[in-house]
């Protein structure tokens, strides 16, 4: 890690702090606050605990009996593999200063990721802090991606994509929105400033997108559409989407890299978005079928955090209910329409939620987002600048626009050579035998229900 003047550090911090740019905050000198690393350590347990049990229970929930364990599998896989890794390389290539698509190799092993603060990171938490912080957004988001090939993609070939697909995509899309030096850094100028305060375009766009491309690639599972397909479990499903609405004030909040009043505004806007969007699926779903599903309502809560991501930490509380009304709707209609038009087996709507609900939710922060909130925009005499559309930065949807773009783009182009290159060494779906009699037994031999009962 370079080192840093003495001099330069207070300017580091009045200039804002873009480690899911935590913008505001102040101070003459980074110093360890015990508040602020308290509150990242308990953010950091609540966004692991969204990937498990949170999502491991959502999506196991979602999928039919024979394939309950599997999909825990993957889940709970995510959190051991992918922690190994970001030790070794991928911290270093999201977060050292590097390029502008991508970190260098100066981390690597965690080298110089102490318990010192950095001042572009969290100037008041030690960067270790911030490094197992971030960690927890690099294993959620590759298993997100699993439940677009629910039932149908080998364990092992599940494995080798992940890794691959967490250095290839995710580590250079982390470094250019969060990254020193990083392309869409909207906090230290970089060249198309991209808002977003906690993942809609690294987390949610990158898994949703490329689990449209795992879709499409690895095909329909055997007998789909035709067979019933219903989830096993709603229980499941639902205790884990609420674990998913609890964790997810550690995944925006948290963001904020202090217990200041940033992260009471995230705090305050992703329930609220969360809340409105789950009323808002379950109305159109009680309009178009006459009564609303549980599993509409908590896929309804699932979009509108989703989409509150970006802008978590830059408008105000009306906004984001109406960025969750919008979500809600949005997805639904993505989820019931868009995928029956084209026919493609995104099995658990990963795409249709989390593509979809990063894509507008990415765009809506560059319209409402205000100055007020997160006042990140200065000119040369620090003087504060508008920071959304509605304020008068109309410029601001253009460099949203990019910052999605490029997530689409790198998605797309990344994940489908790594499956070719993964189909082309092991292949990458089961057998029609294996997928008939399920994940469970064909990938781990064991089961999570007695069948036979």
């Amino acid at each position: 890690m370079r080192r840093i003047s003495c001099k330069l550090m207070p300017l580091f911090v009045l200039l804002g702090l873009p480690g899911h740019l935590a913008f505001g905050q102040t101070g003459a000198a980074p110093a360890i606050s015990s508040a602020d690393n308290a509150w990242m350590l308990v953010s950091a347990a609540l966004v692991l605990m969204m990937t498990g049990p949170g999502l491991a229970l959502f999506y196991s929930g979602l999928v039919r009996k024979k394939n309950v364990l599997g999909t825990m599998m993957q889940s709970f896989a995510m959190m051991a593999v992918i922690s190994i890794l970001w030790a070794l390389v991928t911290y270093s290539l999201a977060f050292d200063s590097g390029f502008s698509f991508i970190g260098g190799l100066h981390h690597v092993f965690l080298r110089g990721v102490g318990l010192g603060p950095d001042p572009a990171y969290g100037g008041t938490i030690p960067v270790q802090t911030f490094m197992i912080y971030q960690l927890m957004f690099a294993i959620i988001t590759p298993a997100l991606i699993a439940g677009a090939f629910a039932e149908r993609m080998k364990f092992s070939a599940m494995l080798v994509f992940m890794v691959l697909w967490s250095i290839f995509v995710y580590s250079p899309m982390a470094h250019m929105v969060w990254g020193k030096g990083g392309l869409l850094n909207a906090s230290l100028g970089g060249r198309f400033p991209t808002l977003d305060f906690a993942g809609g375009t690294v987390v949610h766009i990158t898994s949703g997108v490329s689990a449209l491309v795992c879709a499409l690639y690895l095909g329909k599972r055997v007998g789909y559409p035709k067979e019933q397909m219903a989830p096993h479990s709603m229980v499941l499903s639902f205790i884990g989407a609420c674990l998913l609405w609890v964790g997810w004030f550690g995944f925006n909040a948290g963001s904020a890299l202090s217990a200041g009043t940033l992260a009471t505004s995230a705090f305050v806007n992703t329930h609220f978005a969360a809340a409105a969007a789950a009323i808002a699926w379950a109305a159109s779903e009680w309009l178009r079928n006459g009564k609303p599903s549980a599993l509409g309502a908590i896929s309804g809560a699932v979009a509108g955090l989703v989409a509150i991501t970006p802008a978590a930490g830059f408008v105000q509380p009306m906004w984001a209910i109406v960025i969750g009304l919008i979500a809600g709707g949005f997805c639904y209609f993505m989820v019931v329409k868009v995928k029956t038009w084209f026919g493609y087996d995104d099995a658990l709507d990963a795409f249709g939620v989390h593509g979809a609900g990063g894509t507008i939710g990415a765009m809506l922060t560059g319209l409402f987002a205000s100055s007020a909130i997160n006042p990140i925009f200065k000119d040369a005499k620090g003087h504060v600048l508008a920071s959304g559309a509605l304020e008068g930065r109309w410029g601001q949807l253009l460099n949203q626009l990019v910052g999605v773009a490029i997530a689409w783009a790198i998605s797309i182009v990344g994940t489908y050579l790594i499956l070719r290159f993964v189909d082309a060494i092991i292949g990458v779906r089961i057998s029609p035998e294996a997928e008939e009699e399920g994940l469970d037994l064909s990938q781990h031999g064991e089961e999570g229900y007695d069948l036979a009962s």
